[in-house]
């Protein structure tokens, strides 16, 4: 063989060692631009997206995700159409937890092959339906998200939401707010029209509803406004006895009962009337004693003086001066003395019959005054601080709901009951007319005057766990969602303490549905 034979046969060798070399390293490390070059033609057809400052496409190699190896394109360009270079791009997949199986996440590790052009690769480990999320920034100023919906064996990728270029961040269902979509359309699950939500409205929580829209959904609003508030306390009481005006008889010997003018519970007693007779040895001695020294009264003063401490000796052992008098004029001892009435009221215990032995000091009787009594009633902690004595009440009974009366705090206790954790409040009420009777229910209402005061429409006012909600009306249109700080409330109109000024336009009625419309379009941290 020639020289020059042998040196063709060897350059050639050399050449074909070369190129199984490089066939070599580019199955080993799926080199990416002879990648790119040989799909070029699918990369330049990506339709780009307009998305914040920037022009994006975004596409699948092989177009068809499949399981294993797949490779995601993303060119970047400004709004001038120019490659950006450096851009910070970054590509997640995920799929949802279905069931026990937790959620899967898939990483592609992107990298700059052109300017403007970046390529990443990753791996699907399942079939089904995964979300691909797409985040472009080269500042914090300029930074878009993109979200996709790729399904292993569906041609393409399918746009979700993209950061808008002018003031609309997405679009969603008023029923359905978990439906978001980068441009108008129709619900997928309900078929209403997709309403906006503005960049603007995601970030001041207000939203943007026309007049039309309002008198759909029956929007009225009304201004906060200064006036004399009354916070009104229900509270339920009885009638009970007025303890300061009971009665106990008892007398000072021992004895026996004669004629019984008190003889059932309940019976009305007037001032005067004979109660009871008694007979007693010793007071019988008493009275002796004291009609003989009243008449020997016209002998001197000295014999006055005998009769005068006889008539005192009589009363100390519980003779009032109507009953000595009445045995002045009797002039004989009785055998059976009479026992009168001290005041008006009611029998309302009896331990004795006719005949009865009694000793001294034992309760007899107990009559009770019935032209004024209580009522007693129990408050919660949190309306002790309203309730103060000398306040007007008004009172309704189940039998007489026409019928009203008038009482007034008389005392607060100065503790609480351990169990309840409530305090007895008592009224005092006239009771003339003889309609309240102890042991009755009755309804208690007693009215803290605040003063003037900054209030609200109950009905304006939405409860969030702790927190309390308004809409301000903005004008234009545009309500805003405003947390306020409320107190006591008389059932129609509630203090705002915190939140609101004099005059502010709120929304009174129809707010719940502007509610709903509210929490779909913002990310507020009332709700």
């Amino acid at each position: 063989m020639s020289k020059l034979a042998k040196e063709y046969w060897v350059g050639c060798s050399v050449i074909v060692v070369i190129l199984l070399l490089g066939l070599w390293i580019i199955q080993k490390d799926g080199s990416m631009m002879t990648f790119f070059k040989a799909n070029s033609s699918t990369v330049t057809q990506v339709n780009f997206i307009n998305a914040g400052p920037f022009q994006l496409a975004v596409s699948t190699l092989p177009e068809t995700p499949v399981v294993g190896k797949n490779h995601i394109v993303i060119q970047v360009r400004d709004n001038q159409e120019q490659p950006i270079q450096g851009a910070d791009v970054r590509a997640v997949g995920e799929m949802s937890a279905i069931g026990s199986m937790p959620a899967m996440y898939v990483q592609a590790d992107i990298v700059e092959i052109t300017p403007g052009m970046y390529q990443g690769e990753f791996d699907v480990p399942m079939v089904g339906e995964w979300s691909l999320a797409v985040d472009v920034a080269t500042d914090e100023a300029h930074h878009v998200d993109l979200s996709f919906e790729m399904v292993t064996g569906r041609e393409g990728i399918k746009l979700i939401t993209a950061t808008p270029i002018d003031d609309v961040a997405y679009h969603t269902c008023s029923m359905h707010p978990s439906v978001k979509s980068a441009t108008p359309g129709t619900c997928p699950i309900c078929g209403m029209d997709l309403v906006s939500v503005t960049r603007d409205e995601l970030q001041s929580g207000s939203i943007l509803v026309d007049k039309g829209r309002r008198q759909a959904i029956g929007v009225k609003t009304g201004n906060v406004v200064k006036k004399h508030f009354e916070v009104p306390i229900i509270l339920q009481g009885e009638v009970t006895f007025d303890e300061t005006r009971l009665i106990d008889i008892s007398l000072r010997f021992d004895g026996w009962i004669g004629n019984l003018n008190a003889d059932f519970i309940g019976k009305p007693i007037r001032k005067g009337d004979i109660l009871f007779s008694v007979f007693s040895p010793e007071l019988l001695s008493l009275q002796e004693e004291y009609l003989g020294t009243q008449k020997r009264s016209g002998a001197g003063s000295k014999r006055n003086d005998f009769t005068t401490a006889s008539r005192k000796r009589l009363m100390l052992w519980g003779l009032t001066s109507q009953q000595v008098s009445w045995l002045g004029r009797q002039g004989k001892a009785q055998n059976y003395l009479p026992i009168f009435a001290p005041a008006d009221g009611v029998v309302i215990e009896k331990n004795i019959v006719r005949g009865s032995a009694f000793k001294r000091g034992e309760g007899l009787l107990r009559l009770a005054d019935l032209s004024s009594l209580w009522i007693e009633t129990y408050a919660y902690e949190q309306d002790l601080p309203l309730i103060e004595t000398g306040m007007s009440a008004s009172l309704t009974l189940s039998n007489l709901p026409e019928q009203g009366f008038e009482a007034k705090v008389m005392q607060i206790d100065p503790f609480l009951t351990k169990n309840t954790r409530t305090t007895r409040v008592r009224l005092d009420v006239k009771n003339a007319n003889g309609l309240l009777k102890p042991g009755q229910f009755t309804r208690v209402t007693l009215k803290a005057d605040l003063g003037d005061m900054l209030v609200i429409p109950e009905e304006a006012v939405l409860v969030s766990g702790d927190k309390r909600i308004v809409f301000r009306d903005l004008g234009d249109g545009r309500l805003q969602p405003q947390t306020i700080l409320t107190g006591y409330s008389d059932g129609e109109y509630v203090i705002v303490r915190e939140g609101l000024a004099d005059g502010d336009a709120i929304v009174i009625s129809g707010n719940f549905l502007i509610a709903a419309e509210s929490k779909l379009k913002s990310g507020i941290d009332q709700w």
